[in-house]
């Protein structure tokens, strides 16, 4: 059972980030008044906590968020272990499109769905507890609906998965609620932008470009400001694993190189949370003031024996000597710290870079959104490349709750968003004679005549479409005593097809049609409807009964 837009009194917004992630709520009678949250379990101050995980033995759920990640341990306490814990992070990664080996690893036993609908559970409670504390007496399943922030990568397959976990979460009442909606992270941080254009000089008809600078990932997408306050997608979202922990994975090479391979392993395996307790300093302390400015830099030190007394017993020999000389401080100058940031930055403008090329119409203004975004040395480098193209190019106030503030004006305005671009090239199997430029492979033999199964494009790639905007097939019966008629559809990144088994063709979803009146024989004209939603596909099909009857007349 499904509410109406009449019951929804709240709206809230969940930013389930690779690394960090929030929730924001407004109610619909004071839409202007969007609230982010920022008290967690044992902190406060921030818009968004760690998508962390902390398991007993059992996969229990010990800890979550940043608590779950990164602990201190005193000096006293330098030999204590973590070996009876396992660590979860990173985990939404392996619902994306990337190769096994480079996912991240997982604890042994651990189904990336389970702690997808484990941490979906604890936000959650949180979240319920603070619209009952904000509106008493709100029925949660009936008055609220939820808008999820998904990356543009994300399809309609993965999607599911995701509605299935927020229903194995206790989110919904049922896995089909209308209460939950989906929104793309560009999409949503475009609707935060948009509530700022009036400080911007940007008119009707301007283009401008989001860049979503996230933990995990970086999206860029490119919008057109329409009458009324209204956005039309005007390029093919786009995107690449270059987001700010990749930084910290540099750090983790050069604390590698400075302890000891075989120390550093030892950290990471017997004192993880340790380990991140460094790296969160690192971050914290060095990562987050870097603005790239070698005038105003001063050298950085870490000190071991403070910051991460448990490592001491695991570095030997020359790494050992050397730390020891120099009282377990390790330096990081201008030029190392600047080398973390570089290999990162640079896919960020070669990102930029290609979706500047693939806009038909001229970029005013760039605007950049999520947690990365705060860092003024990438600011400073997108400025110096594109400031000659690009005359205007910001940061928003609170751009690492863009998103999650987004999502919540995305629920509360659903009308905005007009247009979309497609990802995909969807079609049907389509059925015709077979001809010898077809291999023998396929073909199909139907009431002693040979036929081919070939791909019948609907809608190509790349292709700018408004909201609901329907592609329509009229097809007929395969032979003449058909009962019923199986569609199937496909979609695939190229721009078009010709058979539905080649290379890159993916079986997007199956639709049955029952067929009456088989006296009628091919007669029997079918329409087939595939529509493009808000975030949804819907696929339809119907038996043109009327136009049958005149046929038969």
């Amino acid at each position: 059972m499904t509410n109406s837009s009449s019951d929804i009194r709240v709206v809230v917004g969940i930013d389930f980030g690779t690394t960090y992630s929030g929730f924001s709520y407004a109610n619909v009678k004071t839409p202007n008044k969007i609230e982010t949250n920022d008290i967690w379990l044992e902190t406060q101050g921030e818009f968004k906590t760690n998508t962390v995980i902390r398991y007993d033995n059992k996969f229990n759920v010990v800890k979550w968020g940043l608590p779950a990640l990164a602990e201190k341990i005193s000096r006293k306490s330098k030999n204590s272990k973590s070996e009876d814990i396992q660590i979860a992070e990173l985990f939404k990664l392996h619902l994306g499109e990337i190769a096994d080996e480079k996912k991240p690893k997982l604890p042994l036993g651990l189904n990336p769905r389970k702690a997808v609908t484990d941490y979906l559970c604890e936000i959650g409670k949180l979240m319920k507890a603070k619209i009952s504390d904000r509106w008493p007496g709100l029925i949660y399943f009936k008055h609220v609906r939820i808008i999820l922030t998904v990356p543009v990568e994300y399809d309609e397959k993965v999607r599911a998965i995701m509605r299935q976990c927020a229903y194995d979460a206790e989110l919904l009442l049922t896995v089909e609620s209308e209460n939950l909606e989906f929104t793309t992270e560009p999409e949503a941080a475009a609707m935060y932008c948009l509530e700022t254009l009036s400080e911007h000089p940007l008119n009707e008809g301007d283009s401008f470009m989001i860049v979503d600078c996230g933990g995990g990932t970086v999206d860029l997408t490119v919008r057109t400001l329409l009458p009324n306050s209204k956005l039309s997608e005007m390029t093919e979202s786009t995107g690449d694993f270059c987001g700010s922990t990749y930084i910290d994975k540099e750090f983790k090479k050069f604390l590698a190189r400075k302890i000891g391979l075989s120390a550093f392993r030892l950290l990471e395996e017997k004192h993880y949370p340790q380990l991140q307790y460094l790296i969160q300093y690192f971050c914290t302390q060095i990562k987050l003031p870097f603005d790239g400015n070698l005038n105003t830099w001063r050298d950085k030190e870490i000190d071991l024996e403070e910051v991460c007394p448990v490592l001491l017993q695991y570095v030997k020999g020359e790494e050992r000597d050397r730390l020891e000389s120099m009282e377990w401080m390790i330096e990081l100058d201008f030029a190392t710290v600047k080398s973390f940031f570089d290999k990162v930055i640079e896919k960020i403008i070669n990102l930029i870079h290609r979706q500047l090329s693939n806009s038909s119409k001229n970029i005013s203004a760039i605007f950049l959104v999520g947690g990365f975004s705060e860092s003024k040395y990438l600011l400073h480098r997108i400025r110096n490349e594109f400031s000659n193209r690009i005359s205007y190019i910001s940061v928003p106030s609170h751009p690492i709750a863009s998103v999650v503030k987004g999502a919540v004006l995305y629920g509360l305005k659903t009308d905005t968003i007009q247009t979309r671009v497609l990802k995909n090239t969807y079609g049907i199997r389509m059925l015709r004679d077979w001809t010898p430029a077809d291999p023998v492979s396929k073909l199909v033999m139907i009431d002693s005549e040979k036929h081919v199964r070939y791909f019948e494009r609907l809608a190509k790639k790349g292709t700018q479409v408004p909201v609901d905007q329907e592609f329509k097939k009229i097809v007929y019966p395969a032979y003449k005593d058909q009962s019923e008629c199986n569609f199937f559809i496909y979609k695939t990144k190229a721009d078009d097809g010709e058979y539905c088994d080649e290379p890159g063709m993916e079986l997007f979803g199956k639709l049955n049609l029952e067929l009456p009146d088989v006296h009628l024989g091919f007669s029997r004209p079918m329409e087939f409807t595939l529509t493009f939603g808000q975030m949804e596909t819907r696929a339809f099909a119907k038996a043109l009964k009327k136009f049958m009857f005149k046929l038969k007349i």
